[in-house]
């Protein structure tokens, strides 16, 4: 089953680039994953199971080096990438 992603990170920290920059990347070290990114959100895009799996731990990583950190998901079924 494949799966796709929006997802917003938001830093409660003044410097809040790198925070999202460095989660990104360690997104892009599963390579399972379609990773598209624009100014408001990142768009993951896989089979379903790997997905979970990079975007759980992710946010723990995310969580464990930055702390307080709000994320914002949204689900979809499907590969919804655009075309």
């Amino acid at each position: 089953m494949k799966l796709t992603i929006d997802i917003s990170k938001y830093p409660l920290a003044e410097n809040y680039k790198d925070p999202i920059r460095e989660f990104i990347d360690e997104l892009a070290k599963y390579p399972n994953l379609h990773i598209l990114t624009n100014t408001l959100s990142t768009q993951v895009f896989g089979d379903y199971d790997d997905v979970m799996e990079a975007i759980q731990a992710c946010i723990k990583w995310s969580f464990k080096k930055y702390g307080k950190v709000v994320f914002v998901c949204k689900f979809l079924h499907g590969d919804l990438r655009p075309e």
